[in-house]
């Protein structure tokens, strides 16, 4: 199996209304994904460091491949284009489980 953990600091201009934005897009890729497995969406709690990032998507796929698919899925390229535009910054972590 494969870990695919990504996380995102958004910009401060209107990140109430991205962060929602993004969670929406993001309630339809274990329908829409046949390689996602499984996916837990988590947003920073608000009382923490303001340095910690906003949104993390933890993924779960089969193997290699299946995360290879993801990433070029139509919905997985619509999220990346909205992502992209409100992000300041972008870290992630793909590993053998």
């Amino acid at each position: 199996m494969i870990k695919h953990i990504v996380m995102f600091k958004l910009q401060e201009n209107e990140k109430t209304e991205n962060l929602e934005t993004a969670k929406s897009m993001l309630a339809s890729f274990e329908k829409e994904i046949p390689t996602l497995k499984k996916l837990e969406v988590v947003c920073n709690h608000k009382e923490t460091p303001e340095t910690n990032c906003d949104l993390a998507l933890i993924c779960d796929f089969e193997d290699i491949a299946g995360l290879n698919e993801y990433q070029k899925h139509p919905t997985h390229v619509a999220f990346g284009k909205f992502i992209t535009q409100v992000r300041e910054s972008r870290a992630c972590i793909d590993y053998e489980y």
